[in-house]
């Protein structure tokens, strides 16, 4: 009876979820519903999302260069070598090792993720080059051109512990993170080799074929159900034999030198390569999501100054807040005060 009135009571709010970024079929039971996603449910908010990002991208192209435009097109990413002068990246690099961070960690499978939350109000004295980093024109026009919406994006500074046992890691499987166009970046501070787990793309993966739609489809019907978790939570996972059935390539990993700039859209299939040794990749990581139905590119809450200054100190505390209410994970727990590549803590 409790779970009858539950559902009732929820119904409005499952149903206008399908009109923001909500994606998990196993926690909204209209997305998660097999005979709406069997007449076109999944499929027809793929379809809107994407005919709106393209129309933002009309507004949002004016910034980027014709050739960024064609190689996102062409592969789902941008790559820009030696984006800082040696100057600038030297200094950022000194800013970046030699202080002490407020640490959080959040481990998957045999990876520890460690991020130091970045506020934008608090970086312009004591580290200025961090801070013209974060508000790089170049970098946000990448950005917002291949998430396809505007806003500001939440900035952190980035090591991955990886290798040191066999423990799956689930970013190392093939992934889109959800099913409209959404952007990441990563601005590597070392050389990332062939065996450092470098980030891998499957190439042309973004766009929206016919048979990327078929297997959105089929995958819709079952996800709800699906034995992993982060699928029915709508982070499809693409295997060897679901990438041949889209038409798709393997994923291809990117090795980069030190002062490179990644940007990506995680719309497409990506992961995180796999290492047969311990190792640490240090990395100031960038995301930009928002709402994929907006018809607009602004009224962004991060762009409100009293927003943007401290937009990781509020992103942290509202998932804190969704977590108590039952509502969302909070992944991402303090573990003290130390430079950025301290050995994790057992």
């Amino acid at each position: 009876m409790k779970r009858s009135l539950f559902n009732i009571l929820h119904t409005p709010i499952w149903f206008l979820a399908l009109f923001t970024e909500a994606k998990s079929f196993q926690e909204n039971p209209v997305i998660g519903n097999a005979l709406l996603n069997r007449i076109g449910l999944h499929v027809l908010r793929i379809r809107i999302a994407k005919g709106l990002v393209r129309l933002r991208r009309v507004f949002l192209s004016k910034y980027v260069s014709q050739n960024k435009r064609l190689e996102y097109s062409k592969n789902g990413f941008t790559q820009d070598f030696n984006f800082l002068n040696a100057t600038d990246f030297e200094a950022l690099k000194k800013e970046i090792f030699e202080s002490v961070w407020p640490l959080r960690e959040m481990s998957q499978g045999g990876t520890v993720t460690r991020r130091v939350f970045l506020n934008s109000g608090s970086l312009a004295i004591k580290f200025p080059q961090l801070h013209a980093f974060i508000q790089h024109p170049n970098l946000l026009a990448s950005l917002r051109y291949v998430a396809g919406i505007g806003g500001e994006p939440i900035f952190s500074i980035q090591a991955v512990f990886a290798g040191a046992n066999d423990v799956l890691d689930p970013q190392t499987v093939p992934h889109a993170d959800t099913f409209h166009s959404n952007a990441k970046a990563w601005f590597f501070l070392e050389d990332v080799n062939e065996n450092d787990c470098p980030f891998a793309y499957v190439r042309g993966s973004h766009l929206l074929t016919p048979k990327r739609l078929a297997w959105e489809k089929k995958q819709s019907i079952t996800a709800k159900n699906h034995p992993i978790i982060y699928h029915a939570r709508g982070s499809f996972r693409a295997l060897e034999d679901d990438l041949l059935e889209m038409g798709l390539p393997a994923p291809e990993k990117l090795p980069v030198p030190a002062n490179t700039l990644i940007v990506a859209d995680m719309f497409g299939f990506h992961q995180r390569s796999i290492s047969a040794h311990a190792t640490c990749r240090v990395e100031i990581y960038a995301t930009l999501r928002r709402n994929p139905f907006l018809p607009w590119l602004g009224l962004d809450i991060f762009s409100i100054p009293y927003f943007k200054r401290r937009s990781g100190d509020l992103s942290l505390k509202w998932l804190t807040r969704l977590e108590k209410m039952g509502l969302g994970r909070m992944s991402w727990r303090p573990v003290g005060e130390g430079t950025i590549k301290a050995p994790v803590r057992s």
